[in-house]
């Protein structure tokens, strides 16, 4: 279905204009079964995935500006330049864990960088340093078809033909920051219990991937490493490097005591790690991010510091201090745990109880200004409906290696709408409207 020619000229891009009137279906579900059964090497393979996760793809895509996603990239290499100011670090990792102190000098492991598009431009919601779906876009990305014949505009798809070797390329970074040459033998994907994940499907596309550039790859739980003080195991086989999904950031948990041990000796490579998380992905950075003159006296270069003041919302601390005044201001406001992961005890300050703003004032909570997600336009049957979109930009050390959005109704992001999921990214080109 082409766009729809209802669509008035006042939303300001070709891509919202899309993103309001294009019902178009440019998921080949087809090529795309064919795509993950033949990664994986596993005869339904797709079949199942499909079963035990329906919602998991949208069957449409998200148009964004060329200048929008530039803009995100800027705010992406502001906020790591921003991370290496001497004055940034000391006061992000006095909230941290001790061990977060170990410095390995590495850049994280696909990193996720996570956007609200709003008329005023792309506003930075959170980082995340097991930013989940890469593996899985990159795949669905390439089972699109063509969309709208009638609008004379030519696509970009994210991510980039090399996405492959940029991967591999990744790790062998990573393993060379702290080892300084060669390149690792085995890396462990590691989770807890990663069978039973939601995104298990990607660890095997990850350990499939590696596998074809010759790194042999296993799938641990965490609970089953062994470290003997001087190598890290599992079941036996010797660990190079860690590909780290686990969400106890700071590896206190008694399950992963050995994992902790062996990072915190240099055993093993560990990324991302939790320096890394400590340094970018907890929440209580936001507050640093979002105080662009803080930043200036630090010495971020003011191109930097006027693009974080235009795209990161004012972030604060909560506290019993000023917990009467953002009650008061809650429905402008979004509250998140300091060191929360996948949008879980985060609320929308308008639905909020007063039983749960008792335990966001008890717990170590952050306030955000609400920058309100755009949206996309759907059909569900012959029921036009609209789904909220963030864009997610995976990285490492500043760059992108690929762009993907998600589709979701409700608070927050949750991979269970019908219709919604992972969804990829048409880059517009910066065309008028209405070409």
């Amino acid at each position: 279905m082409a766009a729809d020619p209802s669509i008035e000229r006042t939303y300001g891009s070709e891509a919202e204009r899309l993103n309001r009137g294009c019902f178009c279906i440019t998921l080949d579900r087809t090529a795309l079964s064919e795509a993950l059964d033949r990664e994986v090497g596993i005869g339904g393979f797709a079949k199942r995935l499909t079963e035990t996760h329906p919602s998991l793809f949208s069957s449409v895509s998200v148009f964004v500006p060329a200048r929008v996603l530039t803009e995100m990239e800027r705010v992406v290499q502001a906020v790591e330049a921003a991370s290496r100011l001497p004055e940034y670090r000391t006061e992000s990792l006095s909230w941290a864990s001790q061990i977060s102190g170990l410095d390995f000098n590495l850049a994280g492991a696909l990193m996720g960088y996570d956007f609200h598009v709003t008329p005023d431009g792309p506003r930075l919601i959170e980082v995340n340093t097991n930013a989940g779906g890469a593996f899985l876009n990159a795949v669905s990305a390439r089972a699109q078809s063509a969309c709208c014949a009638q609008v004379r505009l030519q696509f970009d798809v994210s991510p980039a033909d090399d996405f492959e070797a940029q991967i591999v390329g990744m790790f062998v970074e990573e393993w060379r920051r702290q080892r300084g040459s060669g390149r690792p033998s085995v890396i462990a994907i590691v989770d807890d219990a990663p069978e039973e994940q939601f995104l298990f499907p990607e660890f095997m596309l990850a350990k499939a991937l590696l596998e074809r550039q010759g790194i042999t790859t296993l799938i641990a739980d965490a609970s089953e490493l062994r470290w003997d003080g001087n190598q890290l195991t599992h079941r036996g086989r010797s660990l190079d490097l860690v590909y780290n999904r686990l969400v106890d950031f700071a590896l206190e948990a008694p399950q992963h005591a050995a994992l902790q041990a062996a990072y915190a000796s240099g055993g093993a490579v560990v990324t991302p790690n939790p320096r890394v998380h400590a340094l970018l992905a907890d929440k209580r950075n936001l507050t640093l991010l979002s105080d662009a003159d803080r930043l200036r006296q630090w010495g971020l270069p003011s191109h930097h510091a006027d693009v974080l003041l235009a795209s990161v919302p004012k972030t604060v601390m909560v506290s019993s201090a000023n917990a009467d005044d953002l009650w008061k201001r809650r429905g402008a406001l979004f509250f998140k745990p300091a060191r929360g992961h996948g949008s879980k005890a985060a609320y929308r300050g308008d639905k909020i109880t007063r039983k749960v703003w008792a335990d966001i004032i008890a717990g170590d909570y952050v306030a955000q200004s609400y920058a309100a997600p755009s949206t996309r336009a759907i059909e569900r049957g012959q029921v036009r409906a609209e789904l909220k979109v963030d864009v997610r930009l995976y990285t490492y050390a500043g760059a992108i290696l690929l762009a993907a959005a998600r589709l979701y109704q409700g608070q927050t992001t949750n991979m269970r709408t019908p219709g919604g999921g992972f969804a990829p990214v048409l880059i517009t080109p910066d065309l008028p409207i209405g070409l």
